[in-house]
């Protein structure tokens, strides 16, 4: 049997780089009895980091899913990255999750990629905590950390727990729920004991503070505290739960994770505190796209969302999926609303990392793997054929990093291009595209150590090797000033001829408008069958270019004339004769190159502020603004041509001796002249000459 929904609790363990994140699950795993004995992320043997490339490199790349059982409580535990490389994991943990555990360094405090990811959650509106980690480093400061995060984020933080030392004089903490001190033993899980008494005052202190917030996190409350000062046990609990519910408070804990300490404080808020996935609303899309909202409940019919793929060699495709109403058994039959079809499903999993456990029954709100559905892919929905809805998919960001690649040898092209798309099933934020105009394969990722991961694994299980360069930039071309031209296309070989004779006027449309064409032809100057002829004419010389063979955009085109003959006109001939008038008045009109810019946003270190802006105006940046996020980060706002920014996440991470990183999106194209337009040109007909 599954455990009843009410009864689940899915957490999303996510922080910054070396916060102790794998560590952090591996201890409760160990504290729950799951293992006999932790392993250290060095040793390569954590259930969480369990792929080749995550036991060479020590560090997560995917999110690993485990459970441990507190109390009659199941806790689903989702172990996320901490590199920004591989943010579309934490996003589709996030999505999974009714609330989100961020680690944060006792001593380093708040870093760039908490505060990355505080905006992640607070665009999803999904309740946290927060776990103060690594309490016996030296250098280690909780009440630092507390006002750090006070002065980064506007919220009420609430502290559940008190450490009792600090460093190397670090024995635990005390739990303010319980008024219990928690002392740790290496190599054993941590014993209740009572509160030292040098603390008192400090916990009484600490206690009182928690007992308030938690009359503020619920209204009913608010009126009892003001009159008797005080809460029962039961009733600071149900501020809490309500409080975090609601957003209006974010409980802290702290503790050592490699040390056992703290988990159990940390156990007991999860299941005490957060909230289960009972009755949270997910967002449907009916067949025309039109949104509405599901609870989460096993009372209707089964629906569930496939939030990750992974391809194992030994049980084939996984699809990771949480469900959303209903109950999951053998008997159920699936249907796959992108696929249109039904699916069987004979046998379907939990797992503890990469070991899966076979079950015969899931419930609403839990998470579970479905093995071999080959048609599967993340973001699918699952649903029954009688009532067929998709989920509102997974929101991705966009790739900051691009390559092109090709195989090194020719017979490799087609193992390379598999080998990718089983890549893409797996990761939504790994793209592969073929440019059609600049003739490469492009692969884009979240930055270099992404696709570098990625290729490395390729190279050594396809046994090819892989040729990488910078990708082209796909520029654009169109026109200043409005021209007018007349061509006649006639050609005589014998028999019948080619006549056609085209007047046209062009002019600049706003940027982004592509594309107009009118006829302003009155009478039968040109008979209406030829029109189609000349529309295709002005297709193809817009897609062929006039300045650097780009395709030519922004340029509104008006017939105002033309001639034909009775015997030798075609459609053909008025093409012909369209492309030559286009061309003949593009040379009068002012072309001139575009090219994109794209729209940037870095997170830096306040100490890295003017070499990153020097930077960015070597590269002919425009900084629109820049904002202090707290603590001695800060956020630059700009936009910068897209040709400048190709190796941009290799260069940042070395001015900002690793810790930077950024966001990036397209934002429109812009005109090109002088130096950098010739260097354009001329690159341009050498890839032409060489071709």
């Amino acid at each position: 049997m599954s455990i009843a929904t009410d009864l689940i609790r899915n957490i999303a363990v996510a922080g910054h780089g070396d916060t102790g994140k794998t560590t952090f699950v591996e201890n409760l795993l160990f504290l729950t009895g799951v293992i006999s004995r932790p392993e250290s992320v060095e040793s390569g043997k954590t259930v969480s980091d369990y792929t080749d490339e995550e036991i060479e490199n020590k560090i997560s790349i995917h999110t690993a899913l485990t459970h441990v059982d507190w109390n009659g409580v199941k806790v689903n535990l989702l172990d996320t990255p901490g590199s920004s490389d591989f943010v579309g994991e934490v996003v589709a943990a996030f999505r999974t999750a009714e609330t989100a555990c961020v680690l944060v360094n006792a001593k380093a405090g708040v870093q760039i990629e908490t505060i990355k990811l505080w905006r992640r959650l607070v665009a999803r509106g999904l309740p946290r905590i927060v776990f103060v980690n690594r309490m016996d480093d030296e250098g280690a400061d909780y009440q630092n950390v507390l006002d750090d995060l006070s002065q980064k984020f506007d919220t009420n933080f609430v502290s559940l727990t008190v450490p009792i030392g600090a460093g190397s004089n670090y024995r635990g903490i005390v739990s303010l729920l319980d008024n219990k001190a928690y002392l740790f033993k290496d190599g054993a899980a941590e014993e209740a004991t009572d509160i030292p008494a040098e603390m008192t005052d400090q916990v009484a202190e600490a206690r009182a503070a928690l007992i308030e917030a938690a009359a503020e996190g619920d209204d009913e409350l608010v009126a009892k505290f003001l009159e008797e000062e005080s809460l029962t046990d039961e009733e600071v609990l149900r501020g809490l739960k309500t409080g975090v519910q609601d957003l209006k408070l974010i409980p802290v804990l702290c503790g050592a994770a490699l040390k056992t300490s703290g988990l159990s404080a940390f156990l007991n808020a999860v299941t005490g505190i957060c909230r289960s996935p009972a009755g949270v609303e997910e967002t449907i899309l009916d067949n025309d796209g039109n949104e509405s909202k599901i609870s989460i409940s096993s009372d209707n019919s089964f629906s569930a969302l496939c939030f990750k793929t992974s391809i194992d060699q030994f049980s084939g495709k996984l699809s990771f999926v949480k469900l959303i109403t209903g109950t999951l058994t053998s008997d159920t039959e699936l249907y796959s609303v992108r696929e249109g079809k039904k699916e069987k499903v004979s046998k379907f999993y939990i797992a503890q990392g990469k070991k899966l456990e076979e079950v015969n029954q899931l419930c609403a709100g839990d998470i579970g793997i479905l093995a071999k559905i080959a048609s599967a892919r993340t973001n699918d929905s699952f649903c029954t054929p009688e009532k067929q809805f998709a989920f509102k998919p997974l929101a991705l960001p966009q790739p900051v990093h691009a390559i092109a690649i090709e195989g090194a040898q020719k017979k490799d092209e087609d193992k390379l291009g598999e080998a990718l798309h089983k890549v893409v099933e797996e990761d939504l934020t790994f793209r592969v595209e073929f440019n059609p105009e600049t003739k490469e394969t492009v692969v884009s990722g979240m930055g270099e150590l992404h696709i570098n991961m990625i290729l490395d694994k390729i190279r050594e299980h396809q046994k090819i090797e892989v040729n990488t360069r910078i990708p082209k930039v796909a520029y654009r071309e169109t026109i200043t000033k409005p021209a007018e031209a007349t061509y006649r296309h006639k050609k005589q070989s014998g028999g019948h001829g080619q006549f056609g004779e085209v007047s046209i006027k062009i002019r600049p449309l706003e940027r982004g408008q592509q594309y107009q064409f009118d006829n302003m032809i009155r009478g039968m100057a040109v008979s209406k069958g030829y029109i189609p002829g000349i529309e295709k004419g002005l297709h193809e010389a817009m897609s062929e270019g006039f300045v650097a063979g780009y395709p030519a955009v922004d340029i509104g085109t008006e017939l105002l004339d033309g001639k034909e003959h009775s015997v030798d006109s075609s459609e053909m001939a008025f093409k012909l004769a369209a492309k030559g008038a286009l061309k003949d008045a593009v040379a009068k009109a002012g072309a001139t190159l575009l090219e994109p810019v794209m729209n940037l946003e870095v997170f830096i270190e306040e100490q890295y502020l003017g070499d990153v802006l020097s930077d960015l105006t070597s590269r002919r940046g425009r900084v629109l603004g820049q904002e202090a996020l707290g603590g001695g980060i800060i956020s630059i706002q700009a936009q910068v041509p897209q040709s400048e920014l190709m190796r941009y996440s290799i260069d940042l991470r070395s001015i900002t001796s690793g810790t930077g990183s950024f966001e990036m999106s397209f934002d429109h194209y812009s005109p090109i002249s002088g130096k950098i337009a010739d260097d354009v040109i001329k690159a341009a007909q050498a890839d032409k000459e060489n071709s």
